[in-house]
């Protein structure tokens, strides 16, 4: 279990400017999860959500430094733990 001052939660749950460690990638593309992989962001790594674009476009996401965009529907699948 987690400590009381953590909580995990859905990637999409998190505010512009909010970081969390990614715990679970879910029912997620498998090709969009070795993509992701293969830029350096699997379980364990930790985002900041940078930017959810209007009407239904792509979370700005930034992981070691580098900025990546997915959809908002796999988005929906990643769960990340915040402290």
């Amino acid at each position: 279990m987690y400590a009381s001052d953590t909580c995990s939660k859905c990637l999409l749950h998190l505010k512009p400017g909010a970081s969390g460690c990614i715990q679970h990638f879910g029912n997620i593309d498998p090709m969009l999860k070795q993509r992701l992989a293969d830029l350096g962001v699997t379980e364990g790594s930790y985002v900041t959500v940078k930017r959810y674009c209007p009407w239904g476009g792509p979370v700005t996401l930034e992981s070691g430094g580098q900025l990546l965009g997915i959809r908002k529907q796999q988005a929906s699948y990643i769960e990340v733990v915040v402290s």
